[in-house]
């Protein structure tokens, strides 16, 4: 292996890629992912409070790092970017480990097949088709709240956060009653680096206040889940929640922790990416007249609308793999250990794969977006969501003739998840 310089990144871009409020601005940040792909795609990030880290920029890149599940691996370091001080709060709260929820994304091999496989089945096209029904009328119920507000709405906070809210609390088996708080304790969890979502409402908080905060929200699903699970292990039920609460791997029963880290994972992840593609589709079509008009007369476009909306609005920004080994990425050696960071923002605007990636277009083929992973830790709901985004724009579309902004949208300001945290729209009822 040839020896090469490390390619050290300009320090406004490495300062770019780490701060939750360039991801809220949003086109500034995918300025610096644009000059980062075309002179350095892996980059090491060296900026100040964090440990140095790779930024693998380029679409080919990312892939190549996704689907080598034995080179780069998920569990020695944390799987999300976070500084030093963080990672170091994270260690001392959970004794030792790197991650402060132990899930399906913190697991390697064989670990995580083992994990995965408890509730895959569930989420297969084979038994969704099964929930379509079920899904469609809580989609027309959904829809039936946006058109009760009279012609205009904040989208996110009507529709976008409770409609895959509500599908995937039915299938986990919480309550309805307590989705509120699901909605609550996700949006602290996700968004603490982001002074409308996080757990104090605060813009002035140090790296170590918002990891409390995200804490707090973590024992609060904990505490939530642990009850859910005591009550399905003494009354089974057919929803994920009995499957969890009674899972065996090799003969023994899964450990609370990593049960709260499953709950946790499908109960948040299982709803706030699904909810931040969907007010992505809406905000494109809002824009965009022509293309409203284009796919309500012809819903064949639908397929292409959704992924294109899952590209645009890239709800997970990145994941972290460790190197396990010396190896060579992009031309740039990487020694074993390494901490790289998948930038899927940058992946999904790129040219090389994506002409003019900043347009949205609903005829884009093949889109062969990252948003949900690729390899072995692909996104386990991908199914699901494209079914909920499917068949909520296929009701809501019937039932509005024209959309447009009523004020200007807002992403949340975060590194890890997410997407429009707000949509003001006008529309006018079919």
């Amino acid at each position: 292996m040839a020896t090469i310089a490390p390619a050290v990144l300009p320090p406004e871009i490495a300062a770019a890629i780490v701060n939750p409020v360039a991801y809220g601005e949003w086109n500034g940040i995918k300025q610096k992912f644009r000059w980062a792909r075309d002179n350095m795609p892996v980059g090491l990030v060296q900026a100040e409070g964090y440990m140095p880290f790779w930024a693998i920029t380029r679409h080919e890149d990312i892939m190549t790092v996704s689907k080598d599940n034995a080179r780069f691996l998920n569990a020695p370091k944390s799987v999300v970017l976070g500084p030093v001080a963080v990672q170091m709060l994270t260690h001392m709260i959970t004794g030792g480990s790197p991650h402060l929820v132990r899930s399906l994304v913190t697991m390697d091999a064989p670990e995580h097949m083992d994990y995965r496989k408890l509730t895959q089945s569930w989420f297969m096209p084979k038994n969704l088709a099964g929930l379509e029904g079920k899904i469609r009328g809580i989609a027309r119920a959904s829809v039936d709240a946006m058109l009760a507000t009279g012609g205009q709405c904040d989208f996110v906070h009507q529709v976008s956060a409770l409609y895959p809210l509500h599908v995937v609390m039915q299938i986990l088996g919480v309550p309805h009653g307590d989705e509120p708080l699901m909605l609550k304790l996700t949006q602290e969890m996700f968004g603490g680096e982001d002074p409308d979502l996080n757990r104090a409402r605060s813009v002035e908080l140090t790296p170590e206040q918002v990891t409390q905060f995200v804490i707090e929200a973590v024992r609060d699903f904990e505490g939530y889940f642990m009850k859910l699970a005591a009550d399905r292990r003494a009354d089974p039920k057919d929803d994920v929640a009995t499957v969890i609460a009674n899972a065996v791997i090799d003969g023994e029963p899964i450990s609370d922790r990593n049960a709260a880290g499953y709950y946790i994972i499908v109960a948040a992840a299982g709803h706030d990416t699904t909810s931040a593609s969907t007010a992505g589709a809406m905000w494109a079509l809002a824009k965009d007249p022509e293309q409203f008009a284009r796919i309500k007369a012809d819903r064949s476009l639908l397929p292409g609308l959704i992924e294109e909306a899952i590209r645009w609005t890239t709800p997970v920004q990145h994941f972290m793999r460790t190197a396990a080994e010396d190896c060579e990425i992009g031309g740039q050696r990487i020694a074993k250990d390494d901490w790289l960071m998948l930038c899927y923002v940058s992946g999904n605007h790129d040219e090389r794969v994506f002409p003019d990636p900043d347009r949205f277009d609903a005829s884009r083929g093949p889109n062969r977006h990252v948003a949900f992973g690729a390899g072995v830790h692909q996104c386990l709901g991908l199914h699901l969501a494209r079914l909920e985004m499917r068949i909520l724009f296929d009701e809501l579309l019937d039932r509005i003739d024209s959309v447009e902004l009523a004020g200007t949208p807002q992403r949340a300001s975060s590194t890890f998840v997410g997407g429009p945290k707000t949509l003001p729209i006008r529309f006018v009822p079919s």
